[in-house]
């Protein structure tokens, strides 16, 4: 499993999120609190928003505790809304393709679950992708070919329908062709102007999202585990939850189902 953090608000230091918290994602890589693997050091990733419509985008291989090139892209970038990913592999190659998250025109995707057995109908999936974006396909992951799937599904147009249909997808193959769990799921994505997040599973352990406004910083923070531990404010996500965060502080969790 992995874990990730992303924000949106007013524009700040990626590092503010990244690497200083005491629980920060760094220290997280290391040792996260909330999921099956303590130790995440399969690659790294952000993609972070500025100027233009499209996501800068940095993915790198190396555990996150050890990566200089990380440390001094989030000392230095500044952004209002950035989406930030440590990697524990669950089957596929460690790779830079296979690192979160991923992107394509306006839209970055992160993801933290499985689709239950995916290397068994893994071709059939990405048989559904259709030829204008499968060039899009760079990896061998079961999240890449659910962000692939969501956008054909119209993302742009309905993020929550989209990732209802998608998800549907690769829950019902999976009970056909795959093994449990047939879908657990913990993704935040964006078009630059609005933060999405997803918390779903096709049993009772959907991985976990929480989520907190900063008055500081003025800006939300939504994240695999708080960033500090003992920090009061922290608010868990239900399970069957898709959530928009909007850049004025508004946000609106609604109930979220697969459809099969």
């Amino acid at each position: 499993m992995c874990r990730w953090a992303a924000y949106i608000g007013a524009p700040c230091y990626l590092e503010d999120v990244v690497t200083r918290p005491d629980h920060s994602l760094i220290q997280q890589s290391i040792q996260a609190t909330e999921c099956k693997t303590q130790t995440n050091g399969d690659g790294v990733g952000l993609a972070w928003y500025d100027s233009r419509p499209e996501p800068g985008i940095y993915r790198d291989t190396h555990p996150a505790w050890s990566d200089p090139n990380l440390r001094s892209i989030t000392a230095q970038v500044k952004s209002g809304l950035f989406l930030a990913h440590v990697r524990a592999s669950t089957g596929t190659a460690t790779s830079r393709n296979n690192c979160h998250p991923f992107a394509v025109r306006n839209w970055s995707f992160m993801h933290n679950g499985q689709v239950g057995g995916f290397e068994l109908f893994r071709r059939r999936a990405d048989m559904l992708i259709p030829d204008s974006l499968y060039q899009e396909r760079k990896g061998a992951t079961d999240s890449e070919v659910l962000f692939l799937l969501g956008l054909t599904e119209g993302l742009q147009d309905n993020p929550k329908e989209a990732m209802q249909i998608a998800v549907g997808i690769l829950q019902r193959m999976s009970r056909e062709r795959g093994t449990t769990p047939h879908m657990r799921l913990a993704a935040a994505f964006s078009d630059g102007e609005t933060l999405y997040a997803v918390r779903y599973a096709s049993d009772e352990r959907a991985p976990t999202i929480y989520h907190r406004e900063s008055d500081s910083r003025k800006g939300r923070a939504v994240v695999s585990e708080p960033l500090v531990a003992a920090e009061d404010g922290w608010e868990a996500i239900p399970a069957g939850s898709f959530c928009r965060f909007h850049k004025d502080g508004s946000f609106e969790i609604e109930r979220f189902e697969a459809l099969l």
